[in-house]
């Protein structure tokens, strides 16, 4: 089977350069059948919003079968629909109607682990000769009995967990009942390569790769130096995690992983306009390794690390900083940058506290996020400038925030479902209870509340994406930084013959900034307010300026 290009996509191999890209956790998207938990079908259905906001592609989280102790980041089966998300029939038809609308359709591979209810380990565990003994990571014990070496989990203590079949330890970077696979094995690469072609084969025009710097351990298995305390951080994991104590050396992050990675890309060019990008869950070495996977045109297509998903507060100099760091460390790479995801707490919350409009703030975020070089990842709900919910801890789903509650409550705030008919019970998402709550004040920002709004966020979404398509130098453009000091953020976008002045007013406050030297032709449609003068240039508080450079 060769790939399905529908008739509006054209086989356009650098179309991930610049790309706007939509992501949707599908548990949180629609329910289609009344069960509390969004599915294909319901995706299917609601792609008419996604299409009007004018995105070049969508991500699905994953949708494999999964006994969800992770929903559904925990796979038991790499090549099917888990039943509550429907059949593999229903992910054909998406494909169809996605590539009918003319978005392009990536999807989320889980290759760093399984779940314990994988056949590969079940027949792994079930003893120390079996043919698949060697597929997950194996070690016994020390003489004492205990764990091999001091290697954490993120999701809290040690990463081994005894097996009383093997008498032996397994390793597993998240829950136990997410064992690691061992990638150090050809074969164990070879079935996940298969995997890869399963789903090309069947329409898919990309892949998000999970924890991609994850994929390999060391051999040897050494301990993890101690990590000064002046060097942690709580980007990777909470803070309340000792995950944050050490310097992840030989956990991950290993050389041999680019040699697979080089695999893996060698049979995505087998098929006509293909694309990944990597998430890289490390914020000690974040932006070299996105370095690595990214150079020299045989590995991953683009990369994005967690600098602009940390609850640090974004200003000015730190954008630059992050845009300058991300350019020293991969000169051949290419960035893909994303503000939330249905990870970590939802942008306009965690860098919201104290303002005033957070209207306009959203607004500005999306702006600023679309405007930067690279590609862009935009989490569902953000175009409804959606908060983090704030849950109970009865109504907790996350094994991570039931685990550290209540100083880190986990993920489920940002995974709360998708908000479509004000007046509709569950907002529209479901006719039955919802795996998690939906909070009333989404309700009252619903899709239809703001679709007839024409100063709504998601109207400033759309809006704003036509502009950013007007002008390719938003998507393909180099970016040069002019000024970084508070409140004024300023840089300009070149590409071909067009140079466009950005000016960023990062604050609540009305500001002036000294209008430039060169010729400006001003620029509309972007729907900010901003003023030129004879020699200066007013921006309303959280606002942009846009203008070329003649």
């Amino acid at each position: 089977m060769t790939q399905a290009i529908g008739s509006t996509l054209q086989a356009d191999r650098d179309w991930w350069r610049g790309a706007v890209i939509y992501q949707i956790y599908p548990r949180s998207y629609q329910d289609s059948n009344g069960d509390g938990i969004g599915d294909l079908k319901g995706i299917t259905a609601r792609l008419p919003h996604v299409a009007s906001l004018g995105v070049d592609a969508i991500w699905i989280s994953p949708f494999f079968t999964s006994p969800m102790k992770d929903f559904g980041y925990d796979v038991s089966n790499y090549t099917d629909v888990d039943p509550i998300f429907g059949l593999l029939a229903d992910f054909d038809a998406l494909i169809a109607e996605a590539h009918r609308l003319g978005i392009r359709v990536m999807i989320d591979l889980v290759l760093s682990h399984t779940s314990d209810q994988h056949p590969w380990f079940v027949e792994s565990r079930s003893s120390r000769s079996n043919p698949k003994a060697d597929w997950y990571v194996w070690s016994d014990s020390k003489p004492d009995g205990t764990p091999p070496n001091n290697w954490m989990s993120i999701f809290g203590g040690s990463a081994w967990q005894w097996d009383p079949t093997r008498l032996q330890y397994y390793m597993h970077n998240f829950l136990t009942s997410q064992p690691d696979l061992n990638l150090h094995n050809p074969q164990v690469q070879d079935a996940l390569l298969a995997v890869e072609r399963f789903w090309l084969e069947r329409g898919v025009d990309g892949f998000r790769l999970d924890t991609i710097n994850f994929y390999f351990h060391d051999l040897e298995l050494r301990d993890n130096p101690a990590l000064a305390p002046e060097r942690r951080n709580a980007n990777t994991a909470p803070a309340v995690n000792p995950y944050n104590y050490q310097e992840h050396l030989y956990d991950k992050n290993r050389p041999e992983n680019l040699e697979f990675l080089k695999r893996f890309r060698a049979v995505m060019d087998e098929f006509p306009a293909i694309a990944a990008v990597g998430e890289v869950g490390d914020s000690q070495i974040g932006l070299e390794i996105a370095g690595q996977y990214t150079s020299g045109n045989d590995k991953m297509h683009m990369c994005y690390a967690f600098e602009f998903l940390a609850p640090d507060p974004l200003t000015p100099a730190g954008v630059a900083q992050v845009l300058h760091d991300f350019a020293r460390a991969a000169p051949e790479g290419w960035a893909c940058w994303a503000f939330s995801n249905h990870d970590v707490v939802r942008h306009v919350t965690r860098w919201g506290q104290g303002i005033a409009d957070h209207q306009a703030h959203a607004k500005f975020l999306a702006s600023l996020l679309m405007t930067l070089r690279g590609s862009v990842c935009i989490y569902q709900g953000e175009e409804l400038g959606l908060t983090e919910a704030d849950l109970a801890y009865e109504d907790l789903q996350d094994p991570y925030g039931i685990q550290f509650w209540p100083d880190f409550k986990g993920r489920d705030g940002c995974r709360t479902p998708m908000v479509w008919e004000k007046d509709a019970v569950n907002g529209g998402f479901s006719t039955g209870k919802p795996w998690l709550p939906v909070p009333p004040d989404h309700v009252r920002g619903a899709v239809s509340v703001q679709q007839t709004d024409p100063n709504s966020v998601l109207n400033h979404y759309r809006r704003f994406l036509t502009f950013r398509k007007q002008h390719p130098a938003f998507a393909k453009g180099e970016i040069e930084f002019r000024a970084c000091e508070a409140p004024l953020l300023s840089f300009e976008r070149t590409f071909g013959n067009e140079t466009i002045l950005c000016l960023f007013n990062m604050s609540g406050e009305t500001v002036t900034a000294q209008r430039p030297v060169e010729r400006l032709e001003v620029l509309e449609g972007h729907g900010f307010g901003s003023q030129l003068a004879e020699d200066r240039i007013t921006l309303p508080a959280w606002s942009g300026f846009f203008a070329r450079v003649e």
